[in-house]
């Protein structure tokens, strides 16, 4: 019993790993209410805040330089009354900046939503079974990325591979199986596919506006196909070396060295006929959604003095339907995206410095070239991920278009 009430203590969203308190000294285990008297039955609270400030050189006249955002404001709780059921509920905004404000905090932007809500029971002690909005994505590692100890400043948008597309924010409402054969672990599942997608501004009343030889990502709505509302998805990694937790979804950014961690995994997300291709008679054609990845995590202390590595590499490619591109992000081609980062050595258990880089670069069908993103960054650990301040210089350059460069300053805490 003492063991399952201390496995129930930390297995929470900020820590996924037994004994990992994101490199924390002052990390106690957050704040948990305990609801009878041995703590079995529980719940958590979690709260944490990412402050932006970004520079960026290339603007028309009329738009300031530096801008000033609330990337993250989040609060996530979860309970069990005993260790065969758990709820989870996650709520918060993104991006409040002062373009999307609203004067009276009614506008879209400024609404707090649901960013995950399930319910789960036990299948014995190594799998589980749950439903609701939730994040058991497939895919890759980055597209399970916890928001709580990225290793760069954000995660990389591409690998959040269909947010706004069949799903919430990277969340679809859906049943999810999930486990462990010894030092593999899984997750699957079927989810229902959102039918307001970011492609939504079709006006599908009026086929006229359709442009031939485009596709659309409204395979449902467009089609009007049943087989288009349900979406698939899985992913496994094989933990070589320390086993990381499978309690929650989150995958973790970096250790920090507390932990000895090699995976390898791969995952994928199907969506049959979730996107639409017109022809040139302006006719319909279904097309299905097919993206996989694999991919590679490495993390280990090295040296002495608190030194570590962090590496991470992966392979994705995009099928969204012939040709598909919407804004730069969502595209038919394929994707290679690594980043490493070192912990710097030093005596004070505190205060700790990782300089890291990334690099991606994708291959787009429609335009036949490629789009590179380079990043160079520093955090500055005060206590862990807890308490850190992140300085990153990202390069971007599409196709033939000019390149954008970008410095930003992040700060984040989170309780």
């Amino acid at each position: 019993m003492k063991k399952l009430i201390l496995l129930l203590f930390l297995g929470c969203f900020l820590v996924p790993y037994l004994g990992f308190s994101q490199g924390s000294p002052d990390y106690t285990g957050g704040l948990k209410v305990k609801l009878n008297e041995d703590g079995s039955k529980y719940f958590r609270i979690i709260s944490w805040g990412q402050f932006w400030a970004r520079y960026q050189d290339e603007v028309p006249d009329d738009v300031s330089k530096t801008n000033f955002s609330i990337r993250r404001a989040r609060i996530l709780t979860f309970s069990q009354i005993n260790k065969d059921f758990l709820i989870l509920t996650h709520f918060g905004l993104n991006s409040l900046n002062g373009d999307n404000q609203s004067p009276t905090g009614k506008g879209d932007s400024s609404q707090l939503f649901f960013h995950d809500f399930w319910l789960q029971y036990s299948l014995g002690e190594k799998h589980a079974i749950g439903g609701g909005l939730h994040y058991w994505n497939g895919i890759s590692r980055l597209n399970n990325q916890s928001t709580l100890n990225i290793m760069t400043l954000d995660n990389n948008r591409q690998s959040w591979a269909t947010i706004g597309l069949s799903d919430q924010f990277a969340r679809h409402i859906g049943v999810y199986l999930k486990g462990s054969f010894g030092k593999l672990q899984y997750r699957v599942s079927v989810n229902e596919s959102g039918k307001n997608t970011l492609d939504s501004a079709i006006d599908l009343a009026n086929p006229d506006t359709f442009i031939a030889g485009d596709t659309y990502y409204a395979g449902r709505d467009l089609l009007g196909s049943k087989d288009a509302g349900k979406n698939f998805a899985g992913y496994f990694d094989y933990n070589f070396l320390d086993q990381e937790s499978n309690f929650l979804p989150y995958k973790v950014g970096s250790y920090l060295g507390g932990k000895k961690v090699f995976n390898v995994g791969a995952g994928f997300f199907y969506h049959p006929d979730g996107s639409v291709l017109v022809n040139d008679d302006l006719t319909l054609e279904g097309q299905d959604v097919a993206i996989f990845a694999v991919d590679a995590f490495y993390d280990a202390p090295i040296g002495k003095n608190g030194s570590a590595i962090t590496a991470y590499a992966s392979y994705q490619n995009n099928d969204y339907g012939d040709n598909f591109t919407l804004g730069q992000t969502y595209e038919t081609g394929s994707m290679v995206y690594s980043h490493v980062g070192y912990v710097i050595p030093n005596d004070n258990k505190k205060i700790k410095f990782q300089p890291y880089g990334s690099f991606n670069l994708r291959s787009i069908d429609l335009i036949d070239d490629n789009a590179t993103t380079f990043g160079v960054g520093a955090n500055a650990y005060f206590s862990g991920h807890n308490s850190k301040l992140t300085l990153e210089y990202l390069n971007t350059k599409y196709g033939d278009n000019d390149a954008q460069s970008f410095v930003t300053l992040q700060a984040m805490i989170y309780l």
